[in-house]
C-alpha cells in the first residue's frame, strides 16, 4: 500500500451580466454566469433542449427552478432516487420562502410509497391520486421511474384512455427537469428519449433542462437526431471559474462578486488492492488517524462515503464505540436510512454511508473519506468538499479551518497518476480542478457505455408507447403522431420497429405465462428483479423503517437472516403501522420472491454460486437472452438455503449465459462496478473451484447481450431474437 498527496486550489463561478429587469432576486444575490445562461435558453423559443454542466455545488438547481420562483412556469423535476427527490423538495420550499414568488408555487414530490398512502387514505384510485396531486402543484418533484411508467399508461385500466393522465400533464406543466442524469445508464436513457419523443408528438414543444456535471455524449447525439434543438451551458469552456493561486487574487475575485464553490483541499491518495474488505479494514487500522484530525481540528464534520451497505452496516458501530470515548457523534446515510436515521446524522460529527445525500449541502463538511466506482463517481463524491466555511450550532458560527479528503482507490489508479517516467501529478503538486478532473477520467479504468443497447433493445419500449397511441379511445386523435414517433424512433435508435414487433410476439409465443419478461425488462426503465426479496431488519432502530427489500445475491453474501412468511411479515407490517400511528407502504412487497428476517451483516462474506441442473454448453453457445427455470444457489454454510431453492428453482429468469469466468468477462467488457453479474455452474461443472459460466438476469441481461459479439470474434451483427 502507498500513498500521495496533491493541494486543489479553489474554485470561483464568474458571474452573470446585465440580469433582465424581470428578474426578481432576494436582497444582496446575483446570478452565476451558468445561471442566468440557463435562464435565458429556458426563455429562448428556438431551443428546446437545455444541457447544465455547471461542477458540483455551483447552484444548478437555482438556474433550474429560477423561472419558477419568478411566477412564470409550472415545473416538474426528475431525481434518480427518492431521497434526491426529497432533499430537493426542502431546497425548492426554501427557495420559495426566500424569493417570495407572487403566485406562491405549491410543492408535491410523488413516489411510489407516498402515491401508496395518498391513494389509501384519500380512498382513490394510483390513477387519481396522480392526477389529483399533479394538478393542485405548480412544482411537482418525483423519480425518471414514475414519468416513464406514467406515459407507458401504468396506472390505468384497460378501459381507460392511455393518454388520460401523460396528456393532461404534458400540457400543464412547462419545463421538465432531469437532474444527475450522469447516473443512469444507456436502458434509461433510451426511455427518457422514447418519452420525450412522446411528448414532442402529441404535445406543443416543450422545456428539457439536463443538470450533470459530466453529460452523457449518447444522449446529446440522440437528442440532435430527433431534431430536438439543444444548447449546452459549459462554465469551463468559457472561462468562466477561476482558481486562484493568491489569497489576495481569492479578495480581488470577490470583490469582483465571483463566488466561491470550493474551499483549497488537500487530498490524500491511498492505493489498495482492489478487494471488497481493503477499504474497510484500512479505515480500522487508520481509525486513530481519524480521530485526530476531529481532535486536531475542533468543531470538524466529517464523511465517510463506501461502496458496500453491508461494510458501512459494519464499521458504524465500531467508530460510535471510539468516538464515544471522546464525545462525537456517529450517524448512518445509506440509501436504506429511514428518516429519523437522517435527521439523526445531520447532527453528528461523522457519517458514514453509501449516498452522497444530505453530504456537503445540509450536513456541511470539512473532512471526507470515500471510495468510488468509476471517474464520474470519483469527481461527483470529491465535490461534496468544500462547499462551506461553516456551519451554526446553537445559535453560534462553527467556522473549519481546513479541508481535507483521503481518496481509497486502486492501485493502478494510483501507479497511472503518480508513477512511471513522465506521471501527470506529482507528490505535493498543486492543481486546478479541470486539469485534476481530467486526469481521473483519463487514467480510471474506462468503463463499457454500453452504445449497442439502443439499436438492440430501445425500440422495444417505442412499440408499446405506439400501441398505447394506437388504442381505439385516442387512435384517431394521434393518426398522424403516431407516424412521426415511430419514423422518429427508428432513425434514433438506428432499428426497424416491424422486426423488434416480430421479436416480441416471438417472445410472447414461447413464453410460458402470459407477456413474456424480456419484452417486459426491455420496455421498463429499470428493469424487474425477480430475485427480490421482502426484509424485516432487525438492526434498524426505528420500527418504521425495518421494512426493505434486498437482492437475493447481496442476501446470500452479506446477511444472516432468518426465513420468514409472507403473512408474518405483513402482519407485522400492518401491527407496526397501526401502533406507531405512521402509514408503512407495502406495494413493494407484492412482488417480492419470498420474506426474511435480517439478524445482522455478516462480518466475513460467504461463499456461492448459482447452480444449473442441466447443461449450460447450448444455452451459452446460442448468444441470446433466455427465459431460465430450474436456477438454484450453492451455499452449503447456509442453513435457509434449501427454503430459498424451493421457491428460486420455479421462477423463469430472464438470464444471459457466457462461457467465461466473470473475472474474465469484467475485465473484456469493462464492466461497471456494481454490475450485476454472477457465477454460475452446470451439472458437469458444480465441482469447479472457479465457476466456468457467468450470468446476468433482467436488464443486466439486455446489457450483456449488448456486448457478447465481443466474445464471438465477430462484427456486431443484427440483431436476431
Amino acid at each position: 500500500m502507498s500513498s500521495y498527496s496533491i493541494q486543489l486550489k479553489s474554485i470561483y463561478s464568474c458571474p452573470g451580466e446585465e440580469i433582465p429587469k424581470d428578474i426578481n432576486l432576494p436582497q444582496g444575490w446575483t446570478l452565476a454566469w451558468h445561471q442566468l445562461e440557463t435562464l435565458k435558453a429556458l426563455r429562448n423559443p428556438e431551443i428546446d433542449v437545455v444541457i447544465n454542466t455547471a461542477m458540483t455545488g455551483d447552484g444548478k438547481s437555482l438556474a433550474a427552478y429560477l423561472e419558477v420562483l419568478q411566477g412564470n412556469s409550472y415545473a416538474i423535476g426528475l431525481y434518480p432516487t427518492n431521497e434526491l427527490a426529497r432533499d430537493q423538495e426542502i431546497q425548492t420550499k426554501r427557495y420559495i420562502d426566500i424569493f417570495q414568488p407572487r403566485n406562491e408555487p405549491r410543492v408535491t414530490r410523488l413516489s411510489g410509497a407516498d402515491l401508496e398512502i395518498y391513494a389509501e387514505n384519500e380512498g382513490l384510485k394510483k390513477s387519481t391520486a396522480i392526477s389529483t396531486r399533479t394538478h393542485q402543484s405548480e412544482v411537482v418533484l418525483t423519480n425518471p421511474d414514475i414519468f416513464h411508467y406514467l406515459h407507458r399508461g401504468a396506472y390505468l385500466t384497460a378501459d381507460d384512455s392511455p393518454d388520460k393522465l401523460w396528456g393532461r400533464i404534458d400540457k400543464d406543466f412547462d419545463l421538465f427537469i432531469l437532474d444527475e442524469f450522469h447516473v443512469f445508464a444507456a436502458p434509461q436513457i433510451a426511455s427518457v428519449i422514447n418519452t420525450m419523443l412522446l411528448i414532442r408528438f402529441t404535445n406543443r414543444r416543450k422545456k428539457f433542462l439536463f443538470l450533470s456535471a459530466t453529460p452523457d455524449e449518447n444522449l446529446i447525439g440522440k437528442l440532435q437526431k430527433a431534431g430536438f434543438r439543444c444548447q449546452v451551458i459549459n462554465p469551463l469552456d468559457e472561462n468562466k471559474y477561476r482558481f486562484p493561486d493568491s489569497l489576495e487574487e481569492s479578495k480581488e475575485l470577490e470583490t469582483q462578486k465571483w463566488r466561491q464553490v470550493s474551499r483549497p483541499i488537500s487530498l490524500n491518495f491511498i492505493s489498495l488492492e482492489p478487494s471488497f474488505k481493503d477499504s474497510e479494514n484500512w479505515l480500522k487500522e487508520n481509525s486513530s488517524l481519524i480521530l485526530e484530525y476531529f481532535q486536531n481540528h475542533l468543531g470538524s464534520k466529517g464523511a465517510i462515503i463506501l461502496n458496500s451497505i453491508a461494510a458501512v452496516k459494519r464499521l458504524v458501530p465500531f467508530f460510535e464505540e471510539l468516538f464515544q470515548e471522546h464525545n462525537l457523534n456517529v450517524g448512518e446515510n445509506t440509501g436504506l436510512s429511514g428518516r429519523t436515521q437522517k435527521e439523526l446524522s445531520l447532527a453528528a460529527d461523522l457519517v458514514l454511508g453509501t449516498s452522497t445525500i444530505d453530504v456537503g449541502v445540509d450536513f456541511k463538511i470539512n473532512f471526507l473519506i470515500f471510495e468510488s466506482a468509476d471517474a464520474g463517481n470519483f469527481i461527483q463524491r470529491l465535490g461534496r468538499l468544500g462547499r462551506h466555511n461553516g456551519y451554526e450550532k446553537d445559535g453560534k458560527d462553527i467556522k473549519f479551518d481546513n479541508y481535507t479528503a483521503y481518496a481509497l482507490i486502486p492501485n493502478f489508479l494510483v501507479e497511472r497518476l503518480f508513477q512511471g517516467d513522465s506521471p501527470p501529478l506529482q507528490e505535493n503538486g498543486i492543481y486546478n480542478r479541470p486539469f485534476f478532473h481530467n486526469q481521473i477520467i483519463e487514467k480510471y479504468r474506462q468503463i463499457n457505455d454500453f452504445s449497442g443497447y439502443y439499436r438492440r433493445w430501445a425500440g422495444v419500449q417505442s412499440i408499446y408507447i405506439s400501441k398505447k397511441l394506437n388504442h381505439k379511445t385516442i387512435k384517431q386523435q394521434y393518426v398522424d403522431s403516431v407516424k412521426e414517433f415511430s419514423k422518429t424512433c427508428e432513425s434514433v435508435f438506428d432499428t426497424k420497429l416491424n422486426s423488434v414487433a416480430k421479436c416480441i410476439k416471438a417472445w410472447n409465443e414461447l413464453s410460458d405465462k402470459k407477456g413474456n419478461s424480456i419484452a417486459k425488462d426491455a420496455a421498463s426503465f429499470r428493469g424487474s428483479s425477480s430475485l427480490l426479496y421482502g426484509i424485516y431488519d432487525l438492526t434498524e432502530q426505528n420500527e418504521a423503517d425495518r421494512f426493505k427489500t434486498y437482492d437475493l445475491p447481496g442476501i446470500v453474501a452479506n446477511l444472516d437472516i432468518e426465513m420468514w412468511t409472507e403473512a408474518g411479515f405483513i402482519r407485522t407490517l400492518k401491527d407496526t403501522a397501526s401502533r406507531i400511528k405512521q402509514p408503512i407502504p407495502k406495494g413493494r412487497f407484492s412482488y417480492c420472491l419470498g420474506f426474511m428476517k435480517l439478524h445482522s451483516y455478516r462480518e466475513e462474506r460467504l461463499n456461492w454460486k448459482f447452480i444449473y441442473p442441466e447443461d449450460l454448453k447450448s444455452v451459452a453457445d446460442s448468444w441470446k437472452v433466455k427465459v431460465l427455470k430450474g436456477i438454484e444457489i450453492w451455499q452449503p454454510d447456509n442453513p435457509w438455503i434449501g427454503e430459498i431453492n424451493k421457491r428460486l428453482k420455479k421462477q423463469g429468469l430472464v438470464c444471459y449465459v457466457l462461457r467465461n469466468p466473470v473475472t474474465e468477462i469484467r475485465m473484456r467488457l469493462r464492466l461497471p462496478m456494481h454490475f450485476q453479474i454472477y457465477p454460475i455452474c452446470d451439472k458437469y461443472s458444480i465441482n469447479d473451484a472457479t465457476a466456468p459460466y457467468s450470468i446476468a438476469f433482467s436488464q443486466s441481461a439486455l446489457l450483456l447481450d449488448t456486448l457478447a459479439y465481443t466474445f464471438k470474434g465477430k462484427g456486431d451483427e443484427a440483431w436476431i431474437c
